[in-house]
């Protein structure tokens, strides 16, 4: 029987506010985490994603308390991402009340993390976010045509993405959060051919986030390999029933859903 698909907003937060671009450019505000969070448990998400995307500049503390302030008021599972750099991070993180700990830079830096991570607190509380683009012109070339991407998808890695998922996979961590740069903020739709390539390397769940704009988007990424779907614009700024009416459209494509 299949596991059914989990739909995620996703909430970047930036010195306490959500805010939301284009290609990770262009950043406007979205409004205050904590009450969005509100409105999207109240509205049927499965679970809440929460990514500092200025974890750099010295607004953690900010992060841990918006962390702790919606733990108290929702019941979802919440990951949270952004400056996660080792155990002390996630452990600070899972007291403040998040539920799973996303990270990215840091892992590519140094992979042996991922494995003290798991071994610390297992498998299921690490998500390694993985932001993929498309080579360009002037990029070191990659066997599948995607490379990772780090510092909220401004640097280039020269790593292959679809590798990078599966060793990852291989040193136990417990899902994949897959961004496409390409794809984000523009509404036109998920990657679907970098999904089922990373569907094709690795047997962990996958979740998609990138391009959505309209319910109609949703299933061809569960089509493609995705075990959940995320977005961020057409939640913030669609209806209110924006995630009853994704759920509506992946149950009338055949797939289940929570």
């Amino acid at each position: 029987m299949a596991v059914a698909v989990r739909v995620i907003p996703c909430l970047d937060v930036d010195a306490g506010r959500v805010v939301k671009g284009v290609n990770f450019e262009g950043l406007r505000d979205a409004g205050d985490p904590v009450e969005l969070a509100h409105r999207y448990d109240n509205g049927g998400a499965d679970e809440l994603t929460f990514l500092d995307v200025t974890a750099s500049s010295g607004n953690r503390e900010t992060t841990f308390d918006v962390v702790r302030r919606t733990a108290e008021e929702v019941f979802i599972p919440l990951t949270v991402g952004g400056g996660v750099r080792g155990v002390a991070e996630v452990d600070k993180l899972l007291r403040f009340g998040a539920d799973k700990a996303s990270i990215n830079t840091a892992a590519v830096a140094r992979p042996d993390v991922i494995d003290e991570i798991t071994r610390h607190f297992g498998s299921q509380v690490l998500v390694l976010s993985v932001d993929a683009r498309r080579t360009r012109e002037g990029d070191q070339p990659t066997s599948s045509g995607f490379e990772v991407t780090t510092h909220g998808g401004r640097t280039g890695a020269g790593i292959d993405a679809i590798a990078w998922a599966k060793e990852a996979a291989d040193r136990g961590v417990g899902e994949i959060l897959l961004n496409s740069i390409d794809a984000d903020g523009t509404k036109d739709g998920f990657d679907l051919e970098l999904i089922r390539l990373v569907r094709a390397a690795v047997n962990i769940p996958i979740i998609a986030s990138g391009g959505a704009g309209v319910p109609a988007h949703f299933p061809p990424a569960v089509e493609a390999g995705a075990d959940a779907v995320l977005a961020a614009s057409v939640f913030h700024f669609g209806p209110d029933d924006m995630i009853a009416q994704v759920k509506t459209a992946i149950r009338e494509a055949g797939f289940e859903v929570r």
